[in-house]
């Protein structure tokens, strides 16, 4: 059987340049959406502010990635091993955007960053 080649990887698209002035209110809002189910407060309440519902969808996406962490570890063992390396993963994941929010910054989260493009919400 031959191997069929694997499709290009597409670039990931560049995030639009944010109001300053969106950023400078919203920075404290933006940070609240990693804190767990505290997601709802931006993509809620700002719906709005691009600033805000972009790290809001990104957040989101983090709290999925912590709950399927957190359900891995149901699974003794090597779920328990699984768990620990996620939750640690999640909780700098966590850090990192919470450090972008605050900073005014409109990076991408690595590794699950790219899905929160898909979120229309």
């Amino acid at each position: 059987m031959e191997k069929q080649p694997l499709p290009p990887v597409q670039p990931s698209k560049p995030i639009p340049p944010m109001n300053p002035q969106d950023i400078e209110e919203n920075k404290l809002i933006a940070a609240i959406a990693y804190l767990g189910i505290l997601v709802l407060v931006p993509l809620l309440l700002k719906k709005d502010s691009p600033y805000a519902q972009f790290h809001g969808k990104q957040g989101l996406i983090l709290l999925i990635a912590w709950v399927i962490v957190n359900a891995v570890m149901i699974i003794p063992i090597l779920g328990w091993i699984a768990g620990f390396v996620g939750n640690i993963l999640c909780l700098i994941l966590m850090i990192v955007g919470i450090v972008n929010a605050l900073s005014g910054e409109t990076k991408e989260l690595p590794w699950i960053g790219h899905y929160a493009k898909s979120l229309n919400l």
